[in-house]
């Protein structure tokens, strides 16, 4: 049955106002860190935040730059864990200095929404007039990243403790001929977005997203003995659009304004060799399906949709620099998948987009290849494929645990197991399906179990032993402990993506030429069958798993010219057989796949997979 997700990630998912989060202050000396619990609560859903946070970083490096210009490049800092606040200078090519104070921060938590500031803190002698400040990121499990900037200043100075804003916008809310002497209730109009599925034991389909409208008190005023109130607020980071405001007196909408939070973007950096990542930010997005979504551009080609249903109408994607050498024209802008060409005659013309122009500088040759995970979050929809509560012997006692939950084809995995019939012998399988969605017209698939191995349980009931994860299907998957046959314990697991060999057939190829990508690990569920693939920044189809029982072979052509060409694979929302009304942003590139997909609430760690050629003449 349809089911809206809970958004995964421990964020209250109302509006809050703008705070600070004081984090360790920096003296003129050194300031030891020891252990500081700093990191996104969810892993990722970041609501408020433009930087993309660590994930499962040990050392993480957050530092404060004060600039009198803004800085375009870095030289890479040491990603050795410091112990102490580290002072550099730095000289940009500008010509301008800039001081940075590194701060290396180990499993951390920061709950967002409830923080979208930050407060840094740097010596007296280093706080100087007309000085921009920002704030930058580095993350030491996505090196291809590079630093993230975002929080761009003049940030707010006090006692050298510069104060940075997610969300820096004040005003005056007024109103009168309202009852005098009353207690008044300024109230926010806005939404709970989420995705909706149906997940069932034998496969999970996408159904769409879910717009929930909610109301939040921003703030408590009264009137005066005419009438009249007078409000001084911060607008809150929320969805874009035109949002509700409400004097409510007794329970009564007494007065009713409005407020248009607008559309902002950023790409970072702005220049760059090919293979750069970029970080492109998209803010103000709105609650309903039209203003909820963004198509991404590089020189008029498609790269894939951005959409912000967990994160609040900010949305964030990674795409590489593609050649050739010289300027390029990234474009974010309002779209249900593809973009909304004339927005400024809808009834929605606040939904405006942005061009930005990044320089490739260079072609240093072929990058390698690379795997970028999602937010490691913690699953709120509890469904797994394949696991049949039915199956399990009602009068079992015994459990089993694997010595990890996830990992590639061909893993080895260690099995235990206790509770079990002593001095029996024991069968392990694997459950999963085979099938095919190709000219389906009903239920096209079926379980099967592929064995695994077999052992004896101990004389207490016990079972220890190894198995190796078949070269199949991707997804979720179910390792049953059979006797008698019957199922005495069952335990998930989650078969990742994987790169097979070097991903391509050939890594030299002439203009012209057939090429294959060869990948493992795809599923058979709407969410996880099939995976789109941009060639240079341009979507030119997908691939699916599902008849080849996870094993895929893509054929592709090598274009483009001589030099350094990307081929980079996004997760895809498979929008047919069986197709549903009302299914968005099926069948393209999910670029905003690490926040902001319906599979992460289910487990599903569904990646970006980045490749190259070299094309010789």
């Amino acid at each position: 049955m349809p089911t809206p997700i809970a958004i995964p990630s421990s964020s209250p998912v109302t509006v809050v106002q703008q705070t600070t989060v004081a984090l360790p202050a920096a003296t003129a000396g050194a300031t030891p860190l020891g252990n500081r619990n700093w990191k996104p609560t969810a892993a990722g859903f970041a609501p408020t935040m433009v930087l993309p946070l660590p994930q499962t970083a040990t050392n993480a490096q957050l530092t404060a730059l004060v600039s009198n210009a803004a800085p375009t490049s870095l030289p890479p800092l040491s990603l050795k864990r410091f112990t102490q606040t580290v002072r550099h200078t730095v000289a940009l090519p500008t010509g301008a200095a800039v001081l940075l104070y590194t701060e290396i921060y180990s499993t951390a938590t920061l709950t967002l929404p409830t923080a979208p500031g930050f407060t840094f803190a740097i010596p007296a002698a280093d706080v100087f007039a007309g000085a921009n400040y920002y704030l930058a990121l580095y993350d030491p499990t996505r090196p291809s990243l590079g630093w993230q900037y975002g929080f761009e200043g003049p940030a707010t100075v006090t006692n050298s403790t510069l104060t940075f804003a997610a969300n820096p916008s004040p005003f005056t809310l007024t109103g009168s001929g309202l009852p005098a002497n009353e207690p008044v209730s300024i109230v926010w109009g806005t939404a709970n977005v989420t995705w909706v599925v149906d997940a069932r034991p034998d496969s999970v389909d996408y159904l769409g997203r879910s717009a929930t409208s909610i109301q939040v008190v921003l703030a408590q005023a009264a009137t005066d003995a005419q009438g009249n109130v007078v409000v001084k607020l911060t607008a809150p980071r929320d969805f874009g659009g035109i949002h509700n405001i409400y004097a409510v007196i007794d329970g009564v909408q007494v007065a009713h304004g409005g407020f248009l939070i607008a559309r902002s973007a950023t790409i970072s950096p702005k220049r760059g060799p090919i293979g750069t990542m970029i970080t492109v930010t998209y803010n103000g997005l709105g609650s309903s399906l039209y203003e909820g979504g963004a198509s991404l551009l590089y020189d008029n080609h498609y790269v894939g949709a951005m959409m912000a249903n967990w994160t609040r109408g900010t949305a964030v994607a990674h795409i590489r620099a593609s050649g050739p050498v010289g300027s390029h024209t990234i474009e974010v802008a309002d779209a249900i998948s593809f973009k909304y060409l004339n927005i400024q005659q809808s009834p929605i013309p606040w939904g405006t987009g942005e061009k930005f122009n990044f320089k490739v500088t260079k072609d240093n040759g072929r990058p390698k290849s690379q795997i970028d995970w999602p937010a490691n979050v913690v699953p709120t929809l509890d469904a797994k494929t394949t696991l049949q509560l039915t199956s399990l012997a009602t009068s079992t006692a015994a459990s089993a645990q694997l010595s990890s939950s996830s990992g590639t084809v061909d893993a080895k995995v260690a099995v235990t197991a206790s509770g079990l019939v002593p001095n029996a012998p024991v069968d392990l399988e694997w459950s999963t399906v085979v099938g095919s969605r190709v000219n389906c017209t009903g239920t096209c698939w079926a379980f099967i179990s592929v064995p695994l191995g077999n052992a004896t349980a101990t004389s207490d009931g016990s079972l220890s032993g190894a198995i190796s994860i078949p070269d199949g299907l991707g997804g979720w998957h179910v390792v049953q402990l059979i006797q008698g046959g019957q199922v005495k314990a069952q335990v998930p697991y989650y078969v990742k993506r994987s790169i097979f060999g070097k991903g391509v057939s050939s890594l030299t190829l002439k203009d012209g030429q057939r090429f294959t990508v060869h990948l493992k690990g795809l599923g058979w569920t709407q969410l996880d069958n099939t995976i789109a693939v941009d060639y240079d920044n341009s979507y030119v189809g997908y691939g699916c798993g599902f008849n080849s029982n996870g094993d895929t072979v893509m054929n592709l052509v090598a274009t483009g010219g001589p030099g350094t060409h990307l081929i980079d694979m996004y997760p895809l929302l498979y929008t047919q057989q069986p197709s549903y009304p009302n299914t968005p942003y099926g069948m393209v590139p999910v670029l905003t796949y690490a926040q902001d997909a319906p599979g992460l609430a289910l487990g599903y760690q569904l990646p970006a997979i980045r490749l190259a050629i070299t094309i010789v003449k």
